[in-house]
């Protein structure tokens, strides 16, 4: 192993384990967030038959922060849903092979996910589109989750260049 290489894997496993912590602690408020519009939707719906008014849009809005929220660490963790039905039979030089065409693939369909949420988000701010009980301008919402796709991504193509071993 070369000095290069230990520093790659020093980078990322630094850059692994601060996004860890970044993104426990984002989700971990994100999910008190919607704990607590749930709670007090069902509590006022039942108890005083008076739901949270823009609840649903709140809790839409909640959960599509927590799911973008863990996306980069993700994509650095390689903790996207695999199915490992052939691997043990493989050789050790082309599960490397699989890795890197696996991260290329991921940074390509977050690339393409990117470019179509971002001209989503375009089209929804020329229509002034917001949420109907709340208000809220829907086209930064689909903007910011474009830039976080995009994001993951770039992060996803440099983890297949940089080639730094899983997890």
């Amino acid at each position: 192993m070369t000095a290069s290489d230990r520093t790659v894997e020093r980078l990322a496993g630094a850059l692994r384990r601060h996004s860890r912590q970044i993104t426990a602690l984002l989700a971990g408020v994100l999910l008190l967030l919607l704990t607590c519009v749930t709670l007090i939707d069902v509590v006022g719906r039942y108890l005083f038959n008076s739901p949270l008014s823009g609840g649903t849009e709140m809790t839409e809005l909640l959960v599509m922060a927590t799911v973008f929220a863990g996306l980069p660490a993700i994509c650095l963790d390689d903790g996207h849903v695999t199915v490992d039905l052939f691997t043990s039979m493989m050789p050790d030089w082309l599960l490397g092979v699989q890795l890197f065409l696996t991260r290329l693939f991921v940074a390509g369909v977050l690339g393409l996910v990117c470019w179509h949420m971002w001209l989503h988000g375009v089209r929804l701010g020329n229509w002034n589109q917001t949420t109907i009980y709340l208000s809220v301008p829907l086209a930064p919402v689909a903007k910011i989750a474009a830039a976080i796709c995009g994001a993951s991504a770039m992060i996803s193509f440099l983890m297949a260049v940089l080639r730094p071993p899983r997890g």
